[in-house]
């Protein structure tokens, strides 16, 4: 425990630093937080998750699962956007673990409104943003597994698009030491995105003081933009244990490449393997700081369905509740 203690006080230290980029990459649906049970554990999870949940986290831990597991997640994000998630794995045994995973954060239909219709134009735009990936994941050794994501990301708003690829990368390794797991993850690393559609064709008058200058056509240029990269390492460690009773905790260190540094913590306690309690803190946070979660599972007719909630306190927008339901076979 004193070697957890001195790593937690030199990640600390990092966290001083200002990052140039702030606010500058897009696609910033990658950045919230999938499953109720990590987000219940603040997010300090990639050398804790073992579950269907794992391929938003740290891909290396689908290795844990024996057979097949599904999940899904819904959360409704500050009462504006629905974020619905899903994930298949599939154990192949020497082959590897193979998973699939859907991502869809948006919104409904707005009406349009002009300067000089304020009250609506009978018109009406949506947003839609996907991710859709695969994972493929294994055992290197008998402590160290791999796991690594390709992923198709696509952004809309009304008619202008943005697509393209990313990967994760993450791994894990685990020690005799109160079953420490030292995990590190790299999420959406990938090139840029930029937005084109037929929305961005004007008429440009070139010279609104010759009255004979003619109306040309024209077309609005967009920029270019970083996805949120995002390096995060941490540890999972027992920290109690009985025949009854289990605890473990996490502690995550999160370098994103359009914000400062920050500091997860969070835990789990489990009673009997079946009902399961949860809290966490996120440190350097503007808004968010505590979470809660709680879950429980039961076999039905040779399968093992988990449910999950969570709750995310913030100080200034309102609070979000998460559902999670996971199925083993």
């Amino acid at each position: 425990m004193k070697k957890i203690f001195i790593l937690i006080a030199i990640l600390s230290g990092h966290l001083l630093a200002q990052n140039p980029n702030l606010g500058t990459s897009g696609a910033q649906f990658l950045q919230i937080p999938v499953g109720a049970r990590s987000a219940g554990m603040a997010g300090a999870v990639v050398g804790l998750t073992d579950d269907a949940s794992s391929v938003f986290w740290n891909p290396a831990g689908i290795v844990k699962i024996k057979s097949v597991q599904a999940h899904f997640s819904y959360m409704d994000w500050f009462k504006l956007f629905d974020l619905n998630a899903a994930s298949l794995v599939y154990n192949a045994g020497d082959a590897g673990v193979f998973a699939a995973s859907l991502i869809s954060f948006g919104t409904g239909k707005m009406e349009i409104t002009t300067e000089q219709q304020p009250n609506g134009t009978g018109r009406f735009f949506d947003a839609q943003d996907l991710a859709a990936g695969i994972t493929y994941a294994r055992y290197l050794t008998d402590r160290f597994s791999v796991g690594v994501t390709v992923k198709y990301i696509s952004q809309r708003i009304w008619n202008e698009t943005a697509d393209g690829f990313a990967f994760d990368i993450g791994t894990q390794y685990r020690l005799d030491f109160q079953n420490l797991t030292i995990a590190m993850s790299m999420m959406n690393f990938g090139g840029d995105l930029r937005f084109d559609g037929p929305d961005l064709n004007v008429i440009h008058d070139k010279d609104e003081n010759f009255p004979l200058s003619r109306l040309t056509p024209a077309r609005l240029q967009t920029s270019d933009y970083p996805l949120p990269l995002n390096f995060q390492v941490g540890i999972g460690f027992d920290l109690y244990q009985t025949e009854f009773v289990k605890v473990r905790g996490g502690i995550d260190a999160i370098h994103p490449n359009d914000n400062n540094e920050r500091l997860h913590f969070g835990f789990e306690c489990a009673f009997f393997d079946r009902l399961y309690l949860r809290g966490g803190y996120k440190h350097n946070y503007d808004d968010e700081k505590f979470t809660l979660g709680a879950g429980a599972n039961l076999p039905f007719s040779g399968a093992l369905i988990a449910f999950d909630y969570a709750y995310s306190i913030f100080d200034i927008l309102p609070s979000v509740h998460r559902i999670s339901v996971n199925l083993g076979f």
